[in-house]
C-alpha cells in the first residue's frame, strides 16, 4: 500500500532522485569502477552496474526494465557472451542481476547477492553494500566465467564505470 501511495503521489521518483544524488556521487562511482576493474582481472566476465533513480514512464516493471537496460547498454555484446548487469531501480527499491548465456551460474546465486545488497542498502550501507555485491559477483564469475586458459589477458569490452540512468 505504501509503495502504491508513493507511486501515485510521485514521492517514489523524488526519493529515487534524492538517493542517487546523495549516495552515488563521483567518489562512490570511482570506488565502484576500480572494484569492477580489479575483479575483471580474475575471470572472463564483464560486469556493468546501472543505477536508475526513476523507472521511465513506459516501463513500470523493474525486471523488464533491467532486461531493456541489458540490451541498450549492450551488455550482451561481449566476445565470450560473458556480460553481467547489476541493475538498481532506486525508486522501486528493486535490484536485478542479468547474466548473458556464456555465464554458468544458478539463479539462486544471483538472488542471494540481490537479497544481501537489498539488506545493505536498507541499512544505508550504500558503498560497502555495492562493493560487497561486486565481490560476490566476482566469486560467481570465477567459477562460471573463469579466466582464459591460454593465459591471455582478459579483454575489457564494457566500461567499468557505473552508469547512471
Amino acid at each position: 500500500m505504501s509503495n502504491t501511495w508513493k507511486n501515485l503521489t510521485g514521492w517514489a521518483s523524488v526519493e529515487g532522485q534524492w538517493l542517487r544524488r546523495r549516495h552515488f556521487n563521483a567518489e562512490v562511482l570511482a570506488h565502484l569502477a576500480e572494484q569492477i576493474r580489479k575483479s575483471e582481472q580474475n575471470h572472463s566476465g564483464e560486469l556493468v552496474v546501472a543505477i536508475e533513480a526513476v523507472l521511465p514512464s513506459h516501463e513500470a516493471d523493474s525486471a523488464q526494465r533491467a532486461l531493456e537496460v541489458f540490451g541498450r547498454l549492450r551488455v550482451w555484446d561481449t566476445p565470450q557472451n560473458s556480460g553481467v548487469l547489476l541493475y538498481l531501480a532506486l525508486d522501486q527499491r528493486r535490484i536485478h542481476i542479468i547474466a548473458d548465456r556464456g555465464i554458468k551460474a544458478e539463479p539462486a546465486q544471483w538472488e542471494r547477492i540481490c537479497r544481501q545488497l537489498q539488506q545493505d542498502l536498507a541499512a544505508r550501507e550504500y558503498l560497502s553494500g555495492l562493493l560487497t555485491a561486486v565481490a560476490s559477483i566476482e566469486q560467481v564469475l570465477q567459477q562460471g566465467a573463469p579466466a582464459r586458459s591460454d593465459g591471455a589477458a582478459p579483454g575489457n569490452a564494457l566500461p567499468d564505470e557505473p552508469v547512471l540512468l
